[in-house]
């Protein structure tokens, strides 16, 4: 999910509360979640749809990678030479890389990267993301065991 703007959407109570609903089962209902928020079906889904288009949320089906064949999970910090965002926009357009984030410390990028095996991960390391002009170092962090994931942490 690619944030629309660096300021945080005002949200008034009704949405912060249907947010919450499909936070706790994506799957829940229009109406479901209109008698909870006290709205319509179709209002509820006009709200969405705005949340939706504005880039404030979005409604995905959450997988496990392992199940999927993907057998190596990494995070890898990224020191750029340079401009940050031409840097950052490249790895975003890696179909293996599901996160980019600009950061303050050791590395100027972290990216969580999937991999189909370590041989997967090697490639893209060493062949694509080191490749891409400004990238000056690389470290690689491997998952060995998920411990907690979640997307539900509310809104203010």
């Amino acid at each position: 999910m690619t944030r629309k703007s660096g300021r945080p959407s005002q949200l008034d109570e009704v949405s912060k509360a249907i947010i919450e609903q499909l936070q706790q089962d994506g799957r829940r209902s229009y109406a479901a979640i209109g008698k909870v928020v006290g709205l319509s079906e179709a209002a509820v889904r006009q709200r969405v749809q705005r949340l939706i288009e504005s880039g404030v949320m979005q409604v995905v089906a959450v997988t496990d990678p392992l199940e999927l064949g993907f057998a190596r999970q990494a995070m890898v910090g990224i020191r750029v030479t340079g401009a940050l965002e031409p840097v950052a926009d490249r790895l975003a357009d890696l179909d293996e890389v599901d996160y980019v984030v600009v950061t303050a410390g050791s590395y100027d990028l972290l990216v969580e990267v999937v991999c189909e095996s370590d041989e997967h991960l090697l490639e893209l390391i060493s062949d694509r993301i080191r490749a891409i002009d400004g990238v000056a170092s690389t470290e690689t962090f491997m998952y060995l065991r998920l411990r907690k994931q979640t997307y539900s942490w509310g809104v203010r």
